[in-house]
């Protein structure tokens, strides 16, 4: 308005035109992100200090490792939630019965999770050229494969930077630990009613509900995971590089146990491929709640011995996100000439 009354509407029109094609309301909901995160967690915990809203990735490449430091409680994980909430709610809701209907209702709510989700990326100059893709990828690998300790930066080890992350909760009293923990109940909120609406909950055989046996159940297999993972963690501990053929046969004989297990529910439970995919979608939001109470309650857990399966499980959802080293880049081979 300020530019129509002073230059005309004409080009202020344009200059709006302008902006959208240089996203520039994709950056200021990136940035906005930035502040709603901080201002809360200094309301709930205290701690304030100064946080870049993002203009570093706009004006120069930053690595993805440097972006994922930066961005990834603030805006990563609460685009993922905002994601599965919408992915929930055209699987599960009633509201909108069409694709019209729906787009209509969540088309601000997308552009807000697909803003704080890609913006590092779609902002970052260079960030689509392939050299500099092998490079991100190289740093990320060494950044999250480094283990932590004394006088190692969080810039070199992922270790070190989760362990700052968890910073405000040291010195944080019981009221932020008690509501960090409420606000973490929300996710089981979110398995209980993907849980209710998978196909096993009813059996075609008995012709009954089993919602509740199949939410237990669902409990049964996150503390299978976690067992999973201290008997992962202890196996890496205890054969180490000496052993690592027992090592993997470790792993063997616990993958065997899981299709074994996978192959008894589809058989007895009625399981279908439709509910272990909706099973994952509503794990991640568990793993998520457990990883946050579990940091809130840091010495009881370490207490009881778990803190190494914690870790082990902040390292895999969402912060490793499954990326396999199989799956790396490759830098281009210059003496491939592409006709042969």
């Amino acid at each position: 308005m300020e530019i129509g009354l002073e230059r005309g509407f004409r080009t202020a029109l344009g200059d709006i035109i302008i902006m959208q094609l240089q996203l520039a309301s994709v950056f200021f909901t990136f940035s906005l992100g930035t502040r709603v995160h901080y201002f809360g967690r200094t309301i709930l915990h205290g701690g304030a200090k100064y946080r870049a809203t993002g203009r570093g990735f706009v004006v120069r490449h930053e690595k993805f490792a440097e972006n994922y430091r930066l961005y990834s409680r603030s805006h990563f994980v609460k685009g993922l939630e905002l994601m599965v909430l919408l992915i929930c709610y055209r699987l599960y809701g009633s509201a909108a019965d069409d694709g019209i209907s729906y787009a209509l209702l969540s088309f601000s709510m997308w552009f807000l999770v697909l803003s704080w989700l890609f913006a590092p990326f779609l902002l970052n100059p260079s960030g689509f050229e392939w050299q500099k893709i092998v490079e991100d990828w190289e740093d990320w690998s060494k950044w999250i494969s480094c283990r932590g300790g004394i006088g190692v930066p969080s810039v070199k080890s992922w270790e070190s930077w989760w362990e700052e992350e968890q910073e405000h909760l040291r010195h944080t009293g019981f009221v932020g630990r008690l509501f960090e923990i409420i606000l973490s109940i929300r996710f089981f909120i979110y398995q209980y009613g993907i849980v209710y609406h998978l196909n096993m909950t009813t059996s075609s055989r008995q012709g009954i509900r089993l919602s509740i046996v199949v939410y237990g159940l669902s409990w049964l297999v996150i503390g299978a995971v976690l067992i999973i993972l201290k008997i992962v963690s202890m196996g890496r501990m205890k054969f180490s590089a000496d052993f690592q053929l027992m090592f993997r046969l470790l792993k063997l004989l616990l993958f065997i146990g899981c299709i074994v297990t996978i192959a008894m529910l589809f058989y007895f439970l009625n399981l279908t491929v439709g509910d272990i995919f909706q099973s994952i979608l509503a794990f991640m939001p568990t793993g998520w709640a457990l990883l946050q109470i579990s940091q809130a309650c840091r010495t009881l857990v370490k207490g009881i011995g778990m803190w190494g399966s914690v870790k082990a499980l902040a390292r895999g959802i969402p912060d490793q996100a499954a990326i396999q080293p199989s799956f790396q880049p490759r830098p281009p081979n210059p003496t491939y000439s592409g006709w042969q």
